[in-house]
């Protein structure tokens, strides 16, 4: 099995070993070298070869986020994957901003943290579950300004999903829409739930407002 080669950045000694053990332990993916956050580092980076690079947010003597724009601007085929401690949310959008592919908290379980390398490795973006409220918001609305394109081109909707938003937005309640799309009032709740979360909203009204102004024309 050919496995995925890792570059890992990380200026604490002792947490920097455990995870090199940690991933060379599993069958799909490999620690090819890693670095305490150096002036070597990019050089690191272009001679090891590594499909995914992990980098420490809170380096001492290097910053992390401009190893990631530097990775982004010189190896664009390499994918990278944020970890920190306590990250702001402000810090978590300039890393996916700056060409991060995901981010992992330091106090992830071992479980998402491999799963994580394993989704990126696979093309998705990941951003840890407890950061995604206003940090969607946020990344979405960069995306739609950035790429001038549609809410739905921006976040993966279902077509199940899209047609309810679709009623929301002409202000349907559940049990009508549950009516009209000749399905369990529960399973429309439950949809709209996922909605909420995929567009890290909190109400029906805001998803009947982001659509009007997705809708709304360029002036």
């Amino acid at each position: 099995m050919s496995k995925t080669r890792i570059l890992l950045i990380e200026d604490n000694r002792l947490l920097r070993d455990g995870l090199t053990s940690m991933i060379n332990g599993q069958a799909d993916m490999k620690v090819v070298a890693a670095s305490g956050g150096d002036v070597h580092t990019m050089l690191k980076a272009r001679t090891a070869k590594p499909q995914v690079i992990l980098v420490d947010l809170g380096l001492r003597n290097q910053d992390g986020l401009q190893i990631v724009r530097s990775v982004n601007a010189e190896l664009p085929g390499v994918k990278v994957i944020g970890m920190g401690l306590i990250p702001t949310q402000r810090d978590i959008v300039e890393f996916v901003e700056g060409g991060a592919s995901g981010f992992i908290l330091k106090d992830a379980t071992v479980k998402d943290f491999l799963m994580t390398i394993r989704s990126v490795v696979h093309g998705q973006k990941v951003i840890p579950p407890p950061l995604t409220g206003s940090l969607f918001s946020h990344v979405i609305e960069h995306a739609l300004r950035k790429g001038g394109g549609r809410l739905d081109n921006a976040v993966k909707m279902t077509k199940r999903e899209r047609e309810i938003i679709a009623l929301i937005a002409d202000a349907l309640t559940n049990k009508e829409i549950a009516r009209q799309l000749n399905i369990a009032t529960y399973t429309v709740k439950s949809h709209v739930h996922n909605i909420l979360e995929k567009l890290a909203l909190h109400s029906r009204l805001q998803i009947a407002q982001y659509t009007r102004d997705d809708e709304t024309p360029p002036g």
